[in-house]
């Protein structure tokens, strides 16, 4: 069957994910319209071909598992010089994703693996570029500002021309907030309507 490369990831919705992307291509990184904007959750892992059946159901389980939390994206960051990258930092959420991509590289799971450096929740907009770059994707991004309700995540496999597709995705299987009194709501109407 062969191997194909996957990765696990919270999307940036429209319009920030390709805002982002756009500036990311602007500041000449050569990935940028392969690799829809993101938060990762598994990093690019080689897996069988034959075993993607049992990674969704796992990840199945796991969005069940989650619920929507609330995602803030806030001024930039950077790895430099441990790794050649700048990014926008996760300012709300990232606890939240912490425990996402724990739970998806479980031990007892399909895709359980070791990371080359800690988990840090970010949105990459510069990686391996130059270092004037880089310092411009620093400063010009520095007051941006974005957030949404995060609901699920998705599988993404890395095609043979490099570029990332969307293959499914798990939405978060229990309720943000808890459901109001049946009769709470109507007196609600009620009182508006008066």
């Amino acid at each position: 069957m062969g191997t194909v490369t996957i990765g696990v990831s919270i999307a940036v919705p429209e319009p920030h994910g390709s805002l982002l992307q756009e500036r990311r291509a602007g500041f000449g990184d050569p990935a940028a319209h392969g690799i829809p904007t993101h938060i990762t959750l598994l990093p690019p892992t080689e897996v069988e071909s034959g075993d993607l059946a049992a990674i969704e159901a796992h990840l199945t389980e796991v969005a069940s598992a989650g619920r929507p939390f609330a995602m803030r994206l806030s001024g930039t960051g950077t790895f430099r010089p441990l790794s050649p990258v700048v990014f926008v930092q996760v300012v709300e959420g990232a606890e939240a994703c912490t425990w996402l991509q724990k739970q998806v590289r479980d031990a007892s799971g399909p895709v359980a693996r070791e990371l080359q450096f800690p988990y840090h929740p970010h949105v990459t907009v510069a990686h391996g570029i130059a270092e004037e770059a880089m310092d411009r994707a620093f400063a010009e991004l520095a007051e941006y500002e974005a957030a949404w309700p995060c609901t699920g995540f998705a599988l993404y496999e890395q095609g043979a021309d490099g570029v990332w597709r969307r293959l499914r995705d798990f939405t978060f299987g229990k309720s943000p907030l808890p459901a109001q009194a049946p009769g709470r709501s109507m007196r609600s109407r009620r009182l508006r309507a008066s």
